[in-house]
């Protein structure tokens, strides 16, 4: 594909409205980490599974192929400095915020509107990508306005 047509599918794709996450887990040094995810996805109900993407290219590729936890934190509408914080290169990220070690010390974002605390079950090649598949061991939700993302800008539910 020329850089042309890699736009055109990038900004076609886009036209999908999609909720926000951040997905943490901690390091083998013990460290908390985090990336803000919009591929997250419900997959099974029984048992309860869900699936995010990480891209090969990505600074926590590597971490997400070896833990076998994590959680992901699902943003509301106020928390859209959270998103950018996850998405730039900062290094202190978790000196910025609020939050407290899950299951299997996963970070846990105060005041988010979901989180779920999740075992890796299983991890699929998907081009660029790796597709993570995570087995719900906990979760908690307060009913929130989401952060949405819709053509390369946050969005609010109208």
């Amino acid at each position: 594909m020329t850089d042309n047509e890699v736009r055109a599918l990038r900004n076609a794709m886009g036209n999908f409205a999609t909720g926000i996450t951040v997905v943490t887990a901690v390091d083998e040094q013990g460290e908390p980490q985090g990336m803000t995810a919009n591929s997250f996805s419900s997959v099974s109900l029984e048992p309860a599974l869900i699936s995010w993407c990480v891209g090969q290219e990505s600074r926590l590729f590597e971490l997400f192929q070896h833990t076998n936890h994590f959680a992901v934190n699902i943003l509301h509408s106020g928390q859209q400095s959270i998103s950018q914080l996850f998405s730039g290169p900062e290094e202190d990220k978790f000196d910025r915020i609020s939050w407290y070690p899950g299951m299997n010390g996963a970070p846990l974002l105060n005041d988010c509107a979901s989180v779920f605390q999740c075992e890796i079950e299983h991890r699929y090649p998907g081009g660029d990508h790796t597709i993570l598949v995570g087995r719900v061991l906990d979760f908690s939700s307060v009913p929130m306005a989401p952060l949405i993302f819709h053509c390369g800008q946050y969005q609010e539910l109208k």
